[in-house]
C-alpha cells in the first residue's frame, strides 16, 4: 500500500511539473491595451496643454503666451475650409515624394556600389564621407544659386537630406552580408547578376528600409525648413507666414499638420517594409 501511494504521489508530482503555464493574454487583448495606453498618453498631453494655457500658468516656462487647445482647434477648422490649405498640403507632398523618391533610387544604387565595388569606393567614397556631415539645410544657398527655380532647389535639398541615411544604411547592409551566401550561388554556376538578384537585394532589404525610415524623417525636417527660407507655397512657408503676422494658433496648425504628414509617411514606409520583408522572423513586442 505504501509503495502504491508513493507511486501515485510520484505520478502526481510529475504531472504538476509537466502542466503548462497559464496561457498568456490573447494577442488581441494585448493589442487593445497598447492602443489604449497610446491614446491615453495623447489625451493627457492635450489636457495638460489646455490646463496650463487656459490658466495662464507661468513657472519656468511662459505658458500664458501660447494659444489654448480650443484656439488651435478653431484655427484648424478655419484652415480646413480654406482651399489654400490643401494647395500647401499638396505642394509639400509633391516636394517630399519627389526628393525622397530620387534619394531612394540613387541612394540604394550608390550604397550597393560602395559596398561591393572597391573602385567605386575608392573614387566616390571619400567624397560622400566629406559631404555627409554637411547639414542639408546648409545647402540652401547653393541650391538657390544652382537651380533656376525655387521648386527645383527645394526638391534638391530634400533629396540631399534623404540620400545619405539611405546610402549609408544600404552600404552597411551590403558589407554585413555573409560571404557564404555569395559563394554558394557562384558554386552553383551563378554569375554577378545572379548574386545581385538572389543574394544582395533580398539580403539588404531590412537595412534598406531602416535607412528609408530615417531618411523620410530627415527629409521632412529639411523640406519644411527650405519652404520657410525660400518657398512660395507649402506647409512650412505657411507656418512661417503665420508667425510673421503673429498668428500663433496658425503656427500650431502648421506644426500639427507637419507632424501628421510625417507620421503618415513614416508609417507608410514601415508598413511597406513589413510587407516586403514578411519572410523575416518577427519578435514579439514587449
Amino acid at each position: 500500500m505504501t509503495t502504491l501511494q508513493s507511486s501515485i504521489m510520484s505520478i502526481e508530482s510529475e504531472a504538476s511539473v509537466l502542466q503548462p503555464d497559464p496561457a498568456p493574454l490573447p494577442a488581441s487583448a494585448s493589442s487593445w491595451r497598447s492602443r489604449l495606453l497610446r491614446i491615453t498618453s495623447v489625451v493627457a498631453a492635450i489636457a495638460a496643454w489646455q490646463l496650463l494655457t487656459a490658466n495662464d500658468v507661468r513657472l519656468w516656462l511662459r505658458f500664458d503666451t501660447l494659444p489654448t487647445v480650443t484656439d488651435v482647434v478653431s484655427a484648424f477648422g478655419t484652415q480646413l475650409r480654406n482651399d489654400l490649405f490643401y494647395l500647401d498640403l499638396g505642394q509639400s507632398l509633391i516636394r517630399i515624394l519627389s526628393g525622397f523618391g530620387l534619394a531612394t533610387v540613387i541612394g540604394v544604387a550608390a550604397g550597393i556600389a560602395l559596398g561591393r565595388s572597391t573602385l567605386f569606393a575608392d573614387v566616390l567614397g571619400p567624397l560622400t564621407e566629406l559631404a555627409r556631415p554637411i547639414p542639408a539645410i546648409a545647402v540652401v544657398p547653393v541650391a538657390i544659386l544652382l537651380f533656376p527655380s525655387d521648386e527645383a532647389g527645394i526638391v534638391f535639398i530634400t533629396f540631399v537630406a534623404a540620400f545619405f541615411p539611405i546610402m549609408v544604411s544600404t552600404r552597411h547592409a551590403v558589407r554585413a552580408l555573409p560571404t557564404l551566401w555569395e559563394d554558394s550561388v557562384r558554386t552553383l554556376g551563378g554569375g554577378r547578376w545572379d548574386v545581385l538578384a538572389r543574394v544582395v537585394l533580398p539580403g539588404i532589404l531590412p537595412g534598406v528600409f531602416g535607412g528609408l525610415s530615417v531618411g523620410i524623417g530627415v527629409a521632412w525636417i529639411c523640406v519644411i525648413s527650405a519652404e520657410m527660407i525660400s518657398g512660395r507655397l507649402g506647409v512650412g512657408y505657411r507656418t512661417w507666414q503665420a508667425y510673421t503676422i503673429v498668428d500663433y494658433p496658425g503656427v500650431f496648425v502648421g506644426m500639427i499638420t507637419i507632424g501628421i504628414l510625417g507620421f503618415a509617411t513614416s508609417a507608410a514606409v514601415e508598413l511597406l517594409g513589413r510587407r516586403v520583408t514578411r519572410w523575416l522572423p518577427r519578435g514579439e513586442r514587449a
